[in-house]
């Protein structure tokens, strides 16, 4: 095979220095044949293999191959022959090769019994559909790497995307993914696609009939928008979706971001979201923002107010004044009615109620078996009871953790003497907790020890000090009144009190 510069000689010498072809090839040490191609065409010709390349090792091996991956049609999916394990097979029938001619066999066989997918381009009309789907993500959270489920949902026609982290795929963040992406993108799409995921899908029934759960059919009446369930096994068929969960994933999770809590997550990610409004995505004339700056109208109006995306259980109290929740236990105040509570269990917390007052709010727990406690709800059982002071728990967990002024308060009322006495008014002090911040109950303690008033009336007057500061006196210019200057700096004459000394 001649090279584009020797074809290119061979083509000046014929056309524009007249030789002949038995010339040209004898000059330039090639054939006749190859002087004559290079003549009809200036391109080089492709190389093709005529006969198949010998493969003195593999070659007796090549039918046992085709069989196993044939047989591979027949066998579960996920429990098929790869190439690493038909290596494995060959090697124990003799085979002295190496793997990877194995594994290029092998790829080589998928590939050519395998059609290539054609996928028809789509066109979504403004407002009438959006896509909708979980994938995992990895943070860091204090030098630890955590796993977290992201729900992303992109209209189809502007391609504007929303994304947020929960802890799990549970079907209370299921409805609050939902809900925080019709606020971001300022209305609700007619149609949304899904998997067939169980926080929608009950069961899958004949074609695309679906028996959905109720909970979703009451969560889609609110916002009236239509459901769409993929073909089992079929994720091209929300491929927009699909290809966002990468990218997003790829470009606002890299690098891991650093972050305390959800909360932060979640912020991060919406400033990326927002971020990508200014892309434009290629093939397309304007950027996201702009798209959908002209889809939004055509997005139904959100409704007055929006789903409580909760699962709500009956709540029977313990003895503990506490009431469990997928194994864990949070606490409720110990004076609250102890008969029909309700738990409202949110993605990120978890409400008790009495009929329709709210008891406690905690952060929810997706671990088993722990206790979370408020301890500001045992304090009226503490009043009762301060020998237990020491030993109880919810006591001594935010004991580890409060400021040291606490425990030089505490140690001079129990100081006193009084069995009891000290304990409790330090409890009537903690319950200052409930209703003003802890840094202002901590700064009217520290003044408290400081003027002797080591009670909680004394600390509670020292936190009306520190909320409302006496402003300071401002100083008089009285240099347009030069003679009232000397008012308040002449010495006193004490003399005139002598006066009352004597009669009269």
């Amino acid at each position: 095979m001649i090279t584009v510069e020797t074809r290119e000689q061979i083509r000046r010498a014929y056309c524009q220095e007249n030789k002949t072809i038995r010339q040209i090839a004898r000059e330039l040490r090639c054939s006749r044949t190859s002087v004559q191609k290079a003549i009809q065409s200036a391109a080089p010709e492709a190389y093709t293999l005529r006969e198949p390349r010998l493969a003195p090792v593999l070659g007796p091996y090549k039918p046992v191959i085709e069989r196993l991956l044939a047989e591979n049609a027949r066998m579960p999916r996920k429990q098929r022959y790869t190439g690493h394990k038909i290596f494995t097979l060959l090697q124990a029938q003799g085979y002295a090769g190496r793997e990877p001619s194995v594994r290029r066999y092998v790829a080589q066989c998928r590939q050519e019994g395998q059609q290539r997918a054609v996928y028809l381009p789509l066109e979504f009309d403004p407002g009438a559909d959006a896509q909708a789907d979980w994938g995992e993500g990895v943070a860091s959270s204090a030098e630890e790497r955590v796993t977290v489920q992201l729900f992303v949902m992109r209209l189809c026609d502007s391609r504007r995307t929303f994304v947020i982290a929960f802890p799990s795929q549970r079907q209370e963040a299921f409805f609050e993914g939902h809900v925080r992406a019709f606020a971001h993108v300022q209305g609700v799409p007619r149609r949304i696609t899904y998997d067939n995921l169980k926080a929608a899908v009950q069961r899958i029934l004949a074609g695309h009939t679906r028996q959905e759960q109720q909970a979703f059919i009451v969560f889609r009446s609110h916002y009236l928008f239509e459901s769409h369930f993929c073909t089992p096994g079929e994720g091209h068929e929300k491929g927009s979706v699909e290809h966002s969960v990468g990218f997003d994933r790829r470009n606002f999770l890299v690098p891991l971001p650093q972050v305390v809590s959800f909360e932060g997550l979640n912020a991060h990610l919406l400033a990326q979201c927002l971020a990508d409004d200014h892309r434009q995505v290629k093939g397309q004339p304007t950027t996201i923002g702009e798209a959908w700056q002209r889809e939004q109208p055509s997005l139904r109006p959100l409704p007055a107010w929006a789903f409580d995306c909760c699962v709500t259980r009956p709540a029977p109290l313990t003895p503990y004044s506490q009431v469990i929740f997928e194994t864990n236990r949070y606490s409720v105040p110990a004076d609250a009615p102890s008969r029909q509570l309700v738990i409202k269990a949110y993605p990120f917390r978890v409400e008790i109620l009495h009929l329709d007052r709210g008891l406690a709010s905690h952060p929810r727990c997706y671990g088993r078996e722990q206790d979370i406690f408020d301890p500001l709800h045992y304090l009226p059982l503490l009043a009762q009871r301060p020998g237990a002071f020491d030993h109880a728990k919810p006591i001594r967990r935010w004991r580890a953790g409060w400021p040291p002024i606490y425990e030089q308060l505490l140690a001079r009322l129990r100081a006193d003497g009084r069995d009891g006495h000290g304990v409790r008014e330090f409890v009537r002090i903690l319950r200052l907790h409930r209703e003003h911040p802890a840094e202002q109950v901590e700064q009217a303690m520290g003044l408290a020890l400081e003027y002797g008033c080591l009670h909680a009336d004394g600390v509670a007057l020292c936190l009306h000090q520190v909320q409302h500061p006496t402003p300071p006196i401002p100083s008089l210019d009285l240099t347009a009144q030069p003679r009232l200057m000397p008012v308040g700096t002449q010495p006193v004459d004490v003399h005139c009190y002598d006066q009352l000394l004597t009669e009269g």
